[in-house]
């Protein structure tokens, strides 16, 4: 029976785990998410804007991987939230959506830092 509990709080843990860890989400950007091994730079967010119109900038650090992950990333998973790829180069990445644009560029290779820009209306 010990066991038994065990192996359910166990597995409970690990689904709570992953559960949040599909989650994290900019700051800011609540439905732009963030990359698996990236965080946010908290020092460094720049938010501003009004009832009419907004920009939101931030910027995502990791050691691991390279530009072309997140770019992967991002193409993959925006679509699903309604962005639509706009440009794409090497080192960047602008979507729209509605009266938005999302633009990600690449800021420094190593560490890996990733600049994220929201500019639009509401």
């Amino acid at each position: 029976m010990k066991k038994l509990f065990v192996l359910i709080f166990s597995l409970g843990l690990f689904w709570c785990a992953n559960v949040n860890a599909a989650n994290f989400f900019i700051e800011g950007m609540e439905d732009v998410p963030i990359p698996d091994k990236m965080m946010q730079i908290q020092s460094d967010n720049i938010s501003f804007g009004n009832e009419e119109t907004r920009f939101v900038e931030a910027y995502l650090q990791t050691n691991f991987g390279k530009f072309s992950f997140v770019a992967g990333f991002y193409e993959d998973t925006l679509p699903q939230l309604g962005w639509t790829l706009q440009q794409k180069e090497a080192d960047y990445l602008s979507f729209s959506r509605d009266n938005e644009e999302l633009q990600i560029a690449l800021v420094n290779k190593m560490p890996l830092i990733v600049r994220v820009t929201l500019t639009g209306q509401h």
